[in-house]
């Protein structure tokens, strides 16, 4: 129990230090969702799978791996408190793994995953940090590209 408390506790912390090396500015279209999915893409250029997979493992940019376990053995000590993202391409389809990297408090407004495009309605953001989402549009889609690969 101590582990993932403090896995959780430095998920936390994480979010602001990431906004910071994101620099990007911009907004998701929250009002582009249709059930529970974001259909339209966020930006022209399609998401890079690789580029994709290399945000998910980096521990300073994505750390999706600090809560997630995830199809990248080279990286030791995934963790367990959320959903294991092998297979991920065949549980959601592209629409739902966009709205749930964008802002999956949209879906779940208990779970404790970042935002990672989302800019408003957000609290205890640095001042510094105010205004950036944690990924930029196209890393966003990188991910999801990403992501809707692994079909297990």
């Amino acid at each position: 129990m101590a582990k993932r408390t403090a896995r959780l506790i430095f998920a936390l912390l994480w979010c602001g230090a990431a906004a910071a090396q994101a620099g990007a500015t911009g907004q998701a279209p929250i009002g582009g969702v249709v059930g529970d999915g974001l259909p339209d893409a966020l930006t022209d250029t399609p998401g890079d799978p690789a580029r994709g997979r290399a945000i998910v493992a980096n521990r300073q940019l994505g750390l999706c791996l600090l809560c997630h376990t995830g199809p990248i053995a080279e990286e030791r000590f995934q963790g367990n408190l959320a959903p294991d993202l092998a297979g991920a391409g065949q549980r959601w389809s592209t629409a739902q793994l966009r709205l749930r990297v964008v802002d999956a408090r949209r879906l779940n407004p208990q779970t404790i995953m970042p935002a990672y495009y989302r800019v408003d309605g957000l609290r205890r953001v640095p001042a510094a940090l105010a205004g950036a989402p944690l990924l930029a549009a196209q890393q966003v889609e990188d991910v999801v590209a990403y992501l809707a690969g692994l079909r297990q």
